[in-house]
């Protein structure tokens, strides 16, 4: 026994995982079903808030243009929203989700979170960027024939397309940061992770999740910005 007792102690002496050092290949490759796992769930509660709440703001953003007595509220209640604490907020959608949909521990719960967080962002952007078209530019369109809801689509939206990617972009980044507070219901995507690191004092846990959550932002920022390139070409030429 004496003979194997160095080397198996040389062997543990040798596992990050032991050593709980910061930088760990081993958690990585011993953990890699949890990591993608967590990454799975983090890029889905991500895309699936940005698409609602896209969706809802240029909805809000037309209402706030189309009657301009309620852009105030718009813009206001929008900002409310912001100032709530995410912890907060979270807790506070429990028991509504709770009472709607039987459960309030799902995915369904962050994500209306992250959409109402999105609304401050989206809305005035999109709403800045629609009225940023030159009145001249609306004025030709207008005798051009063009309807309302033509100067829309083929004036007035695709002015408006840089100022709203940028919306979107802070967006986008700021919804990854806050997917991770969704552990208070047990669907932060990566924030469980890090809540269990911090909680157990795993460092390779820690760093691993917070460095993924990092690479999803940027990530998202870039494809955010070819979407914005490829839908903007004219720029690319004028450049």
């Amino acid at each position: 026994m004496a003979l194997f007792g160095p080397s198996h102690a040389a062997t543990l002496a040798d596992n990050c995982l032991v050593r709980n050092e910061w930088i760990c290949p081993e958690y990585v490759r011993s953990r890699q079903d949890e990591i993608l796992s967590a990454l799975g769930e983090h890029v889905w509660i991500t895309v699936a808030s940005m698409v609602v709440g896209t969706l809802v703001a240029f909805g809000l953003a037309l209402v706030a243009r189309r009657w301009r007595r309620l852009e105030g509220w718009i813009l206001g209640s929008s900002t409310v929203l912001y100032t709530i604490p995410s912890l907060a907020l979270f807790s506070l959608l429990y028991p509504l989700m709770l009472s709607f949909t039987g459960s309030g521990l799902t995915s369904t719960t962050v994500i209306v979170g992250l959409v109402l967080y999105s609304l401050t962002i989206l809305v005035r952007g999109i709403l800045t960027g629609l009225d940023s078209a030159p009145a001249d530019v609306r004025d030709a369109a207008v005798g051009m024939g063009y309807g309302r809801g033509r100067l829309l689509w083929r004036v007035e939206l695709p002015l408006a397309l840089p100022t709203i990617f940028a919306s979107l972009r802070v967006a986008a980044v700021s919804t990854v940061a806050l997917t991770t507070v969704g552990l208070v219901v047990g669907h932060g995507g990566l924030g469980n992770l890090i809540f269990q690191g911090l909680r157990s004092n795993f460092k390779p846990e820690v760093l691993t999740a917070s460095v993924l959550c990092v690479v999803l932002a940027l990530v998202a920022d870039v494809v955010l910005l070819g979407l914005q390139r490829m839908a903007t070409p004219w720029r690319r030429r004028a450049a």
